[in-house]
């Protein structure tokens, strides 16, 4: 994709219509392209992946002029924008801006990366964007919408293939303070497994309370988790495939013994 004229872009993401991140996302997308549809859902919906909603119905609700909430998931937002509400196809597809980087093994569970997926599924060239923050009441959202335009005008310029989305993270650094946008690789990033809590309601009935446990651990030089928490802007190459033909080399020769 060589430079390719924006015309449509098509905006989703996984913390609800009404989250400051899509709000930053939308601005953004107008200093690309004149025509910018929003279709995202009506509650948070982070963690949910690529899920798709095939066991209930969803219902779309009219925000204004190009604007629609959906009572589903980001990948659901996605399917019923490009299928029903879009007479044109968008050349671009967003997701996010997400509150909060979505590095190495977390990604496998971002539902921001999951709609990006989803618009990859579906034909259209699509990018993930997050914010990385340190303090969850101190999000600068300034870093973001100062560079993103920039940089989504730099990668929609470059060579990259039909089967993959973009994963992109800004630091939690101020705009001016960002170092250079560097290609990265997934890498490990900072999800070191799930904590389940036992709770009691008010009621007296119990519950769990399901949360991601995070730490900081060594990674790749070139992995999005170093570059970004070293104060630059990661790209990541995402796809489908997720053979590890290492393994599978070596298992094909243990069954052939």
């Amino acid at each position: 994709m060589s430079n390719p004229r924006i015309e449509r872009i098509l905006i989703t993401n996984d913390d609800g219509i009404d989250a400051p991140g899509l709000e930053v996302l939308e601005a953004v997308a107008r200093e690309l392209a004149e025509e910018v549809w929003v279709v995202a859902p009506e509650q948070d919906q982070s963690g949910i992946s690529h899920a798709l909603s095939i066991h209930h119905p969803l219902r779309v609700k009219a925000r204004g002029e190009r604007r629609f909430s959906v009572s589903g998931t980001p990948a659901d937002c996605v399917a019923i924008a490009l299928g029903q509400l879009m007479e044109e196809r968008p050349q671009l597809l967003l997701s996010g801006i997400n509150k909060g980087a979505n590095l190495g093994v977390e990604t496998m569970f971002s539902g921001t990366v999951g709609a990006a997926m989803a618009g990859l599924l579906m034909g259209v060239p699509s990018i993930a964007l997050s914010q990385f923050f340190t303090r969850r009441d101190a999000v600068k959202w300034e870093t973001a919408r100062a560079l993103a335009p920039d940089v989504i005008r730099r990668v929609i310029g470059m060579e990259w293939a039909a089967d993959v989305c973009l994963n992109i993270n800004f630091p939690d650094v101020a705009p001016e303070h960002a170092r250079p946008l560097q290609i990265t690789r997934q890498g490990i990033g900072r999800m070191d497994g799930l904590n389940i809590t036992q709770r009691t309601d008010m009621r007296e009935q119990g519950y769990y309370w399901l949360n991601i446990d995070r730490h900081e651990r060594p990674d790749f030089d070139d992995s999005e988790t170093f570059v970004v928490t070293q104060g630059g802007i990661s790209v990541t190459p995402l796809r489908f495939e997720r053979t590890d033909l290492e393994v599978m080399g070596r298992l094909k020769s243990g069954l052939s013994n």
